[in-house]
């Protein structure tokens, strides 16, 4: 059975027969040994992990920055249902100024170079959406036809990096004056709201 969010915790805790440390930032995570908040650390072997907290999607969601001393490790963060290539996740239980904090402040401010890997592979419908959004931006037409490439030769589309996101997904691009004239406003957050309630409706036009 395919599970989301955290929901297969319990069965994995079960196959690997022994017990594991399972981190979250939500007391309804399955299995939960260790609850995190924004700014902790831990680490996985050589690997240092900070928890960023990011409320939106759901009210405890955390992502989590990987870094390494290894000058070989590129920078990594995982960011569940916050950060999807080319878009961001559903407002289930917050709203676009939490979306705005975890997208521009917090996810953000990483190194342009960090890799992104997402939650859920949504890369053609998020980037055909962001076509909608920004019809002149030739970041997302390449992307587009990259991403469509990789399908073809069945590889994966992720991760993208935060450099990139910045480029072509139009819910970190809300400080932009071509995305806010899309939302026709000129505030960031009002445009997050905007394009998030579009999109929860959007249907890609057919080729």
């Amino acid at each position: 059975m395919i599970q989301d969010h955290a929901g297969g915790n319990k069965e994995l805790v079960e196959l690997f027969g022994k017990p594991l440390k399972v981190v979250g930032g939500d007391d309804r995570i399955g299995a939960l040994t260790q609850k995190v908040s924004h700014g902790d650390t831990f680490t996985i072997g050589s690997l240092k992990v900070e928890c960023l907290f990011t409320p939106c999607h759901t009210q405890g969601h955390i992502c989590y920055s990987v870094t390494s001393d290894d000058p070989h490790h590129k920078p990594a963060v995982f960011t569940g249902d916050t950060l999807f290539l080319g878009g961001c996740g559903k407002f289930f239980e917050g709203n676009a100024v939490e979306m705005h904090r975890a997208l521009i402040e917090v996810l953000g401010a990483l190194p342009d170079h960090t890799h992104v890997y997402c939650g859920h592979e949504y890369a053609i419908q998020n980037l055909k959406f962001g076509a909608h959004v920004e019809p002149n931006n030739t970041a997302i037409q390449e992307k587009i036809a990259w991403v469509q490439q990789q399908r073809d030769e069945g590889l994966p589309s992720v991760p993208s990096t935060i450099g990139e996101e910045k480029q072509i997904n139009p819910f970190m691009r809300v400080t932009e004056a071509s995305v806010q004239q899309h939302a026709n406003t000129t505030d960031a957050v009002t445009t997050m709201a905007a394009i998030r309630a579009e999109k929860d409706n959007w249907k890609a036009p057919k080729l």
